[in-house]
C-alpha cells in the first residue's frame, strides 16, 4: 500500500470520528440509523468470509486441489449405502484401491477382527497406501472413513467427502512431482460407523502405525457449512496450534473453547482411537450445518454443499505442504494455548498461564474505571443497581420463554420428535426465532432507562457480569478464557461513556465487534450441534452480546420501536417455519418398523420407534394405534431409542442360527471355575447380532472370535468385562460376512448364565413373506436405530 494511501485512510476516520461542524449534527440525528444498516451486513460478512465461496473446476492445473474432481468421487462412492456387509461395501472399497493404483500408489488391505471396550466386534478391512519420503523421520497419516451409516445412509457427506478430499489432495501432490521428507500414509479405514473398530485395527495392529506422528483426519456431521478444526492430543497443544498458523490454511475456523467442549463430550472419531491407543497426535476437520442430513437417507451428493467440499480442500493442501517436510517428532507440550481465528483467515493465540494475570488486570481496570466515575459523579450507584435490572430480567426472561417456546412447539408439531437427532428441517428459522425474541425482549427492557447520562451505569453490571463469567471459565472452561477480550473493549467503552455524554455511536460500534466476532458463532452452532432442545442458549448468549452492545443501543431514542420491529421479525420467522415444517420429498419424514420373530414362544410382533405412526406403518398396528403395547429394548443406539409401539404380526419361517455349546470343568475337583465353549453359526444372511444376559453376572475370561476383552477391578476382584457395558447387553457383532462367532468365557458364579440372542438383517422391505410396501418419497428410514430389520430372537440355556 502506498504512502499517500494510508494518509488518506486517516482522514477518513478522522472524518468519521471528528466530522465537521455542519456534518455533526445531523450525524448525532442519523447515528442510530446508520449503525442499524451496515450491521447487519458486518455479521453477514463475519460468515460469508469463514469458508470458500467459488468452486475450483476440472480444468484448472493438475497441481490444485479441483472442488469438481474431488465431487466426482463423492458421486461415485454414495450412489448407494455402503455400510459393513452391504453389498456395496465392498464395491466402495474397490473403487477406492483402484483410483489409489492409477495415481501409481502400492495399495495394501488390512483385515482382522476388532473387538472395543464397548463390546463392539466386526471384521473390518481398512485401505492403506504409502508415498515415500526421502528421510527416516515420523510420518504424516491422511485418514477418512469409507463405510457409511447403517442402515440407508448414502454416506455422501459422512464420509465421502473426506474420502474425496484425501484422493484429490493426494493426487495434486502427486502431480506436482516434488519428493517430501516425510512418509504419507493413506488410510480408509473401516467400520468407523460401528465403533472406530478400523482405527483401532490399524494403531494396533499395524506396523506402519508405530511410524505415525501426525494424522489429518476428514469427517463430517451434517452437510453443509464451514469446516471446523479440532484437534486431539495428550499432551499441551501449543506446537500443534504454532505449526497449524504457520501452515497458514486460507479459511481456518477454530477456537480453544470448542476444543474444550468437544474433550467433554462422548463424540468420538477414529483420531480419537489414534491418540487414546497409539498417542498420535492429529487435527480433526468436520462440518455440522444442515445437520438433519447425519447419517440419514438425505446424505447424498446433492445435499453436500460443494463450498464445504472446497473448505476441506482449502485446509488439506496448505497443511499437506507444510507437514510433508516438517519433523513430526515434536508435538509433545507442557504448554496449551488459547487459540481463536478472526475474519479473513487471522489466527490469535496465547498461552494458558496469561489467563489469569489477564483476568486480574481485566478486574483492576473494571474495578478502576468505576470508582473513577463514581469519584466523579458521573456513575452513580442506585443507578448501577437499576441498571442489572432490565439485564437479569432479559436474561432469566428470554432462558425462559425460549424454553417454553420449544416445548410448546413439540406439542404443536409432534412430528419433530421423529426427529431424533433434535434437529428439525426447519430449525435454522427457530434459531433466528430464538435470538430475535431475545434481542426484542433485552431491548424493550432497556427502554425504560432511555437517558443519555444513565447510559454509562446502566452499563456497569452487565459488564461486571461478563467479567464474572471469563473468571469462571478461566478455572472450569479455560478454552473459553479468551472472552476476556471483549471485557476488556467494555472496559475502554465504560470510560469513554464517563468522559462524555453521548460518545460517537460509530467508535462504539468499532469497539464492540471484537464481542461480535467472538460470540456470534456460538449463538448459532451450539443448538446446531447439540440439538434444539438447548435453544434457550442462543436466546443467553444473545441476551449477553446485546448487553455488550449497550455502549451503541443504550442512545437510541427509539428502543420501543425498535423492539417491536425485532418482535415482528421473529413472527415473520415463525410463519415462515410454520409453512416449511411439514415433510416432503425434499424433506422426508424419519420413520421405522421391525419385525421380532421370538423362536422360545413362536410368535411374533410388529414395533415401531415412532412417537405417531404414520400412513406407511400405521396399517401394522390396529385400528387404534394408541392402545398399542409400549416397550423399551436395550439394542445399541446412538440416542438410547427404544420401541414406542408393539403388535402382533404374522409368523414366517426365518432360519435360525446353529447353536453348540459344552461345558468343561476345571481338572481340579476344588476349583470354583466354569469354562464355557459357544459357536454361533448363522444360516442366513445376518448384518448384526445382540447377545444379553443378567448385569449382574461377571467373567474371570471372556474371548469372542480369539480377542480376548479388556480386564477391569470390580472392588478387589479382576473381571474380564466391557467397560463401558449398558444394560444387560453382552456383546454386538456386526457381520461383514456369514463368519460363525465362537466364544470362550470362564466363570465362578454357580448358576449357567442364559444368553438372549437377537440375530438382525436390514432385509424387511425385501422379505417376500412378509409383504411390506415401499415407503413413498415423502418418508425415509429412520437413522440411530435399528431399523427396517428382520429380527429372530432366542434364548441359548447353557445347561448344566
Amino acid at each position: 500500500m502506498k504512502p499517500e494511501t494510508y494518509i488518506y485512510f486517516i482522514q477518513l476516520i478522522l472524518f468519521i470520528f471528528k466530522p465537521p461542524i455542519f456534518l455533526s449534527i445531523m450525524l448525532k440525528k442519523l447515528s442510530p440509523l446508520l449503525i442499524l444498516i451496515p450491521l447487519p451486513f458486518i455479521i453477514w460478512f463475519l460468515f460469508y468470509s469463514s469458508m470458500p465461496r467459488t468452486i475450483s473446476e476440472a480444468e484448472i492445473p493438475a497441481t490444485e486441489f479441483s472442488t469438481t474432481r474431488a465431487f466426482k468421487h463423492v458421486e461415485e462412492i454414495s450412489k448407494t449405502p455402503h455400510f459393513v456387509g452391504s453389498p456395496a461395501h465392498s464395491l466402495v472399497r474397490n473403487y477406492i484401491v483402484n483410483k489409489l493404483q492409477d495415481l501409481g500408489l502400492e495399495v495394501q488391505t488390512q483385515e482382522g477382527y476388532s473387538l472395543t471396550n464397548r463390546g463392539m466386534l466386526t471384521r473390518p478391512q481398512n485401505i492403506l497406501a504409502k508415498i515415500e519420503g526421502s528421510e527416516d523421520g515420523k510420518a504424516l497419516l491422511l485418514m477418512s472413513h469409507y463405510d457409511s451409516a447403517g442402515h440407508s445412509s448414502f454416506g455422501a457427506s459422512d464420509a465421502g467427502s473426506g474420502v474425496a478430499t484425501v484422493l484429490e489432495g493426494v493426487r495434486a501432490l502427486l502431480a506436482k512431482g516434488e519428493l517430501p521428507k516425510n512418509d504419507i500414509i493413506i488410510l480408509f479405514t473401516d467400520a468407523e460407523e460401528l465403533g472406530l473398530n478400523g482405527a483401532e485395527l490399524f494403531v494396533n495392529e499395524h506396523p506402519w502405525a508405530k511410524d505415525v506422528g501426525l494424522a489429518l483426519n476428514f469427517e463430517a456431521r451434517g452437510s453443509g457449512g464451514n469446516s471446523f478444526m479440532l484437534l486431539e492430543t495428550n499432551s499441551g497443544n501449543s506446537k500443534l496450534i504454532q505449526d497449524f498458523i504457520k501452515a497458514n490454511p486460507k479459511f481456518p475456523v477454530t477456537n480453544s473453547l470448542a476444543y474444550s467442549i468437544y474433550k467433554m463430550l462422548p463424540n468420538d472419531t477414529d483420531l480419537t482411537v489414534l491418540r487414546e491407543q497409539g498417542n498420535i497426535n492429529g487435527f480433526n476437520f468436520a462440518f455440522i450445518d444442515d445437520h438433519f442430513d447425519y447419517h440419514s437417507a438425505n446424505d447424498i451428493p446433492a445435499n453436500l454443499d460443494k463450498e464445504t467440499l472446497a473448505h476441506q480442500g482449502s485446509y488439506l493442501m496448505p497443511l499437506l505442504g507444510f507437514f510433508k517436510d516438517a519433523d513430526l517428532s515434536r508435538f509433545h507440550s507442557n504448554e496449551d494455548l488459547i487459540y481463536f481465528n478472526l475474519p479473513m483467515g487471522e489466527m490469535i493465540s496465547y498461552p494458558f498461564s496469561w489467563i489469569l494475570p489477564l483476568l486480574i488486570v481485566g478486574f483492576l481496570l473494571f474495578f478502576g474505571v468505576v470508582f473513577y466515575g463514581i469519584s466523579k459523579r458521573k456513575l452513580a450507584v442506585n443507578t448501577i443497581l437499576k441498571g442489572a435490572l432490565p439485564f437479569l430480567i432479559s436474561l432469566v426472561g428470554s432462558a425462559i420463554v425460549v424454553f417454553i417456546f420449544w416445548k410448546l412447539l413439540m406439542l404443536l408439531y409432534p412430528g419433530y420428535g421423529e426427529m431424533i437427532n433434535g434437529f428439525t428441517y426447519n430449525g435454522y428459522y427457530y434459531i433466528a426465532f430464538g435470538i430475535f425474541l431475545s434481542l426484542a425482549i433485552s431491548i424493550y427492557m432497556y427502554h425504560f432507562m432511555n437517558k443519555d447520562e444513565v447510559q454509562a451505569s446502566v452499563f456497569v453490571f452487565p459488564l461486571f457480569f461478563w467479567l464474572l463469567i471469563c473468571a469462571l471459565t478461566a478455572f472450569y472452561l479455560k478454552g473459553a478464557a479468551y472472552f476476556v477480550i471483549p471485557g476488556f473493549f467494555g472496559i475502554l467503552q465504560l470510560w469513554i461513556m464517563i468522559r462524555q455524554k453521548r460518545p460517537n455511536l460509530f467508535l462504539m460500534l468499532l469497539l464492540s465487534l471484537p464481542a461480535l466476532i467472538l460470540i456470534l458463532p456460538f449463538v448459532a452452532s451450539f443448538p446446531v450441534a447439540l440439538g434444539l432442545k438447548i435453544l434457550l442458549v442462543a436466546g443467553i448468549l444473545a441476551v449477553l452480546l446485546f448487553s455488550l452492545f449497550l455502549p451503541v443501543f443504550g442512545y437510541f431514542k427509539y428502543k420501543k420501536s425498535l423492539a417491536t420491529l425485532l418482535g415482528l421479525i421473529g413472527i415473520l420467522l415463525i410463519i415462515i417455519a410454520h409453512f416449511n415444517s411439514d415433510f416432503n420429498e425434499d424433506r422426508p419424514r424419519p420413520d421405522s418398523l421391525v419385525y421380532v420373530l421370538d423362536e422360545d414362544t413362536q410368535s411374533a410382533s410388529w414395533n415401531s420407534y415412532d412417537l405417531k405412526l404414520d400412513d406407511w406403518n400405521k396399517e401394522y398396528f390396529g385400528e387404534d394405534p394408541s392402545k398399542s403395547e409400549i416397550t423399551t429394548n436395550a439394542f445399541e443406539s446412538k440416542y438410547g431409542s427404544g420401541f414406542k409401539y408393539k403388535s402382533p404380526a404374522p409368523v414366517v419361517k426365518i432360519a435360525s442360527s446353529g447353536i453348540v455349546y459344552k461345558k468343561t470343568d476345571s481338572k481340579d475337583s476344588l476349583s470354583e471355575f466354569s469354562n464355557y465353549s459357544l459357536k454361533i453359526a448363522p444360516n442366513r444372511k445376518v448384518n448384526r447380532m445382540e447377545l444379553f444376559l443378567n448385569s449382574s453376572y461377571n467373567f474371570e475370561k471372556f474371548t469372542v472370535n480369539g480377542l480376548e476383552a479388556e480386564a477391569i477391578f470390580l472392588g478387589k476382584e479382576k473381571f474380564h468385562v466391557f467397560k463401558n457395558r449398558w444394560s444387560d447387553r453382552l456383546l454386538t457383532y456386526h457381520a461383514a460376512n456369514t463368519d460363525t462367532l465362537l466364544i470362550n468365557f470362564t466363570t465362578r458364579d454357580k448358576v449357567a448364565p442364559e444368553i438372549v440372542l437377537y440375530e438382525s438383517s436390514y432385509d424387511l422391505l425385501d422379505n417376500p413373506d412378509l409383504k411390506v410396501k415401499k415407503r413413498d418419497k415423502t418418508k425415509m428410514p429412520k437413522p440411530f436405530v435399528l431399523n427396517d430389520a428382520v429380527i429372530l430372537k432366542k434364548t441359548i440355556r447353557l445347561e448344566e
